[in-house]
């Protein structure tokens, strides 16, 4: 692995219970490094289940004790119950509770401002879409606005998947309903024009939580009914989203030190199965290595200016 610049920042993906993917894979770099990155990261921003691991290293939790945590509270979080079972005759499949409280056990009375003022400040960033306002907030420490607002809430509006869990406020949801599922290029504009890191000086990891397997039968496709259109359009905007962030790093910021990784599932993980966490967890593991291989995403170095 080529060694760090002067400056760290990490950008995480959404993609709920497949965030575990990701702390395993930090667990793998860690080891490497025999630190934990909240010794080393000044900057981490997340979106949705990014979000969590994001706080997680601002608040000062190993990546591996974020993996114990999936394991032990994605039950929790994602049961099954007679809502899931009705679903969509309910309107959204988990209660928060159990949620809220898994936040508020792990992050306490910690505000975003207090990540500000550690001896060595981090600076996180968490994004969620307001309603009320029509616009993706961008949830920070140093902003007077978010100062006072506790991590556990922050976090949580930033998770709130729409039809999978209630409105936050009655108007807080996932802030990856949008572009910035794939937050990297959120996380190298605020390094360079909130932080004024020098990109010259800076390395950013993004990380994403899994890309599921594409097919394509154009007999089948033909077949298909309005409403199994939907998850795959969902599918095709969330991907395009991805790769555009990419694209837009590698255009704007030339000098940064900018490394991709992302790994292709075998099979289509939902972000909810908690069943499947032990297969997650051995990706999170290959993933890890392809970090310390320096094997970056097949996405990141693609012209998208030069006709194919």
């Amino acid at each position: 692995m080529k060694p760090f610049r002067k400056n760290l920042a990490l950008a995480i993906d959404g993609g709920g219970i497949r965030g575990v993917i990701v702390t395993q894979a930090l667990s793998v770099l860690e080891d490497h490094l025999g630190s934990p990155l909240h010794q080393i990261a000044r900057l981490a921003v997340g979106t949705s289940t990014g979000s969590i691991i994001s706080a997680g290293i601002g608040a000062g939790l190993s990546a591996k004790r974020m993996t114990n945590l999936y394991k032990e509270l994605g039950s929790a979080i994602f049961p099954t119950t007679l809502r899931k079972i009705l679903f969509p005759l309910t309107r959204y499949r988990y209660p928060a509770e159990p949620f809220q409280s898994a936040l508020a056990d792990q992050f306490g009375n910690l505000t975003m401002g207090e990540f500000w003022q550690y001896q060595e400040p981090i600076d996180v960033v968490i994004t969620t879409y307001d309603l009320a306002e029509n616009r993706t907030r961008f949830i920070k420490p140093w902003k007077e606005d978010y100062q006072d607002w506790l991590v556990s809430k922050a976090v949580l509006s930033s998770c709130i998947v729409p039809t999978y869990f209630p409105l936050v406020e009655n108007r807080f949801i996932d802030g990856g309903v949008g572009s910035y599922a794939n937050p990297c290029y959120i996380a190298a504009y605020e390094a360079k024009e909130c932080l004024g890191w020098d990109p010259a000086e800076t390395t950013l990891i993004s990380l994403g939580t899994g890309r599921p397997p594409f097919t394509f039968d154009p007999q089948k496709t033909t077949k298909l009914w309005a409403w199994d259109w939907i998850g795959k359009v969902l599918g095709i905007f969330q991907q395009s989203a991805y790769d555009q962030q990419v694209h837009l790093v590698e255009t704007y910021f030339k000098d940064l030190d900018f490394r991709r990784f992302q790994i292709d599932l075998r099979e289509n993980i939902e972000m909810d199965d908690v069943e499947q966490i032990d297969r997650l967890i051995a990706y999170g593991a290959r993933l890890g290595r392809m970090i310390l291989n320096d094997q970056y995403d097949r996405a990141q170095g693609i012209d998208i200016t030069r006709a194919e």
